[in-house]
């Protein structure tokens, strides 16, 4: 029998997890966090939906969206999962499934949860010890959401023993 549809109420926002089988690693290269963006920047277009924050780690992703209509992200991930996993299977030469079932999904019913959403979503780098602050990870929304699409200006250093004006 098949599995019914997920519905979600346009105009309210959504945090996605979807997460690799047997928690395995699915980003392989950077080509795969590149196309993994890609296709899901096509299917946001083409379903309208809205992506408000994003976080791609080893073997789960983290995604804020609003949609427009009732199935409009569960066809953005439906689509952008089957065709990154063909492209992951045939590329390293795989097969059998890539997902740990369908993607999980909760509400954000309220403001302050969705500032707590942005911060879990782009602070989940740093937590998991992989850089020190979340502005070195490059496979996040933090760029964007932090300084506006701008790299944030470099740290000034001190040369040992000198005097650095600020």
């Amino acid at each position: 029998m098949p599995r019914h549809s997920r519905m979600y109420l346009s105009g309210f926002a959504y945090h996605i997890v979807q997460r690799g089988n047997n928690r395995e690693a699915y980003f392989l290269s950077e080509d795969c966090y590149q196309l993994y963006l890609e296709l899901l920047k096509e299917q946001l277009s083409r379903y309208h939906v809205s992506l408000h924050a994003y976080c791609l780690m080893t073997n789960h992703t983290h995604l804020l969206m609003t949609p427009d209509c009732e199935q409009g992200i569960s066809n953005v991930m439906k689509v952008v999962a089957s065709r990154y996993a063909y492209f992951v299977n045939k590329q390293y030469k795989r097969s059998g499934t890539m997902w740990e079932g369908r993607h999980k999904s909760s509400a954000v019913d309220t403001v302050n949860y969705l500032l707590k959403c942005y911060r879990y979503i782009e602070l989940n780098p740093v937590v998991a010890c992989m850089v020190d602050r979340p502005e070195e990870y490059r496979w996040s929304s933090y760029q964007v959401n932090a300084w506006g699409d701008l790299p944030p200006p470099p740290p000034k250093k001190k040369k040992a023993g000198f005097f650095s004006p600020p």
